[in-house]
């Protein structure tokens, strides 16, 4: 069964577990500032805006 990432509140279960499974270093830090600004783009409703966020974190964690 595939998870259906275009959905924002799995892609951010998702980015939110992999940031924190992410050993210490630039590159978890950086994905933690996308994964809050994905965090507060939520709470403003802006789903385009969380989904970058989300994007960006992950592509930080590689």
């Amino acid at each position: 069964m595939t998870m259906d990432m275009s959905r924002p509140s799995l892609k951010m279960k998702s980015v939110e577990t992999a940031c924190n499974d992410a050993p210490a270093g630039s590159k978890k830090d950086a994905a933690l500032q996308h994964l809050l600004a994905a965090q507060k783009a939520r709470k403003e409703m802006s789903e385009a805006e969380t989904n970058v966020e989300l994007d960006a974190a992950r592509s930080a964690l590689e």
